[in-house]
């Protein structure tokens, strides 16, 4: 029987556990130096991660903090892959932008409505 995997490839192991759509893209955000383990910058794809790592990188607008629990042989189902880390600074739930006003009615707004749009808006501004 095979050993398990005790190392795996940074751009492996974050494509592998679903935070990136490609390998080439997780590539990319090592690359980029925008990607810490254990505090320190990585800068090389091929930097080995291990058992319990800290990661910190960048996805979205968010900045995820994960620890390494495994390595995984695949990029399995999303289940699986969340088996694969544990989410130390979950992304905080966003607050509603206010909304702008818009025009409900049916076809183009006439002169009275786009007059009415406007100082809505203009009072959201001040």
């Amino acid at each position: 029987m095979a050993e398990p995997v005790q190392k795996l490839r940074i751009d492996k192991w974050l494509w592998h556990a679903r935070f990136f759509k490609t390998r080439s893209l997780a590539a990319k955000v090592v690359s980029a130096g925008k990607l810490r383990v254990n505090g320190q910058p990585i800068s090389k794809p091929a930097y080995a991660v291990s058992f319990e790592d800290v990661l910190t990188f960048p996805q979205a607008d968010d900045v995820r903090v994960v620890k390494v629990l495994a390595m995984g042989e695949r990029r399995g189902p999303a289940p699986e892959a969340r088996t694969l880390y544990e989410d130390l600074a979950p992304p905080q739930p966003r607050e509603p932008q206010a909304q702008v006003p818009r025009f409900e009615g049916k076809g183009r707004p006439t002169k009275k409505d786009r007059r009415a749009l406007q100082q809505t808006r203009t009072d959201l501004l001040e």
